[in-house]
């Protein structure tokens, strides 16, 4: 029975839970971290870690691409950011990085996103960053909006793109557009050879929708980062994480046995910002988690210790601000994969999973999906 609130004469609301609301109960069983593991398989791509970055150039160039695919995991790129745009991404961003450490305001480190995202998307440019992700063997995803992804997906698929995202703050099964014909994604999706990964959502019925468009996974929010997205500032929209994973992975069991065993996996982005949020997240059913401020910190990142989402850039309604993240010089590899010095989960963040696994004695990803919960008063 769900948790309504009445907040006014004849108006109710439901209660929900963010990440920080819950915590993980332990079982009677352990076992050691080295046999637990933390891969997870979309379609027929398998990765030793169950992360997929947030696509924003302030983490994801080409190259961190690469690295992190070397890595165990996914990166995506940004197929509407600077490297589409910019034949010199490396200066452009420099731009950004000398202005928001000069002191310029928010405002203006903002407005100077704007400025160099008005350059048009150059698809030569975009082939180019594809493929040297592709040539170094990891795994090529890449990221378009729902308003341009009838335009742009066909030049990636023909750069090499094996999965592709389409992602905005909200997607619907259909984007209503007023010039053009709407994006159906069930036909968008149904016309490709490739898994598509879209979002975000936040609630059951909306997830729903998307994984009856054929979609492999489904993307739970829109990247919430504490003092960097303003999304729920700008458009009154937030999404309280742990109840929203949970209700997008009732969808999928409901939606697995609406069709007979098609399992789309969920994807939580947004409220993470240490390895017990990563573990949170798996135990309230998500099968991977999208990362974009923690892995802001990494010495490799693009922002250079800053971190934005892509909707710093929109032309209109930027829903994102520019802003440091906690850093000390810290590379991908010991980020992700440890040892670690920090005794605050910002580092090391996968090898704390793997031990949370161990400790409640589960074997795998799936398995953790079914680990106890409890609700903090």
């Amino acid at each position: 029975m769900r948790d309504l609130v009445e907040i006014g004469m004849g108006r109710t609301a439901r209660r929900s839970y963010g990440f920080d609301d819950i915590d993980i109960v332990p079982s009677r069983r352990t076992r050691s971290s080295k046999v637990v593991s933390t891969s997870w398989q979309i379609d027929a791509y398998r990765f030793d870690l169950p992360l997929v970055t947030h696509p924003t150039d302030a983490v994801v160039s080409p190259d961190t691409a690469v690295a992190i695919g070397k890595l165990g995991g996914l990166a995506v790129l940004n197929a509407e950011g600077l490297w589409a745009r910019h034949a010199d991404a490396e200066s452009a961003l420099a731009r950004v990085v000398a202005a928001a450490k000069d002191g310029a305001g928010s405002a203006e480190v903002v407005q100077l996103l704007q400025e160099l995202h008005s350059a048009s998307i150059r698809t030569e440019l975009l082939t180019e960053a594809i493929r040297t992700v592709r040539d170094s063997g990891v795994t090529v995803a890449a990221r378009v909006s729902p308003q341009h992804a009838a335009e742009l997906t066909p030049h990636l698929l023909s750069a090499g793109v094996e999965i592709l995202v389409v992602q905005g703050t909200i997607v619907s099964a259909e984007h209503v557009a007023r010039d053009g014909d709407p994006l159906n994604l069930k036909e968008f999706i149904a016309d490709l050879d490739v898994p598509v990964i879209a979002g975000g959502v936040s609630d059951y019925r909306t997830a729903m929708h998307l994984m009856r468009t054929g979609a492999a996974g489904v993307i739970v929010g829109h990247g919430y980062t504490p003092g960097i997205t303003s999304t729920d500032r700008v458009l009154g929209i937030g999404v309280p994480m742990a109840t929203a994973v949970i209700d997008a992975a009732a969808a999928r069991r409901d939606y697995l046995d609406e069709t007979g065993g098609r399992y789309v996996h969920v994807l939580a982005d947004g409220g993470i910002g240490c390895s017990g949020d990563i573990a949170k997240a798996i135990a309230c059913g998500a099968d991977a988690v999208m990362l974009g401020a923690p892995l802001a910190a990494a010495s490799e990142a693009p922002g250079r210790g800053l971190y934005w989402t892509a909707a710093a850039a929109h032309p209109s309604l930027p829903r994102s601000r520019v802003a440091p993240v906690p850093t000390a010089d810290i590379d991908l590899k010991t980020l992700l994969h440890g040892p670690s010095s920090d005794a605050e989960g910002v580092v090391n963040l996968f090898g704390a999973l793997r031990r949370a696994l161990a400790k409640t004695g589960y074997s795998d990803l799936k398995e953790f999906q079914r680990v106890g919960l409890t609700v903090r008063r």
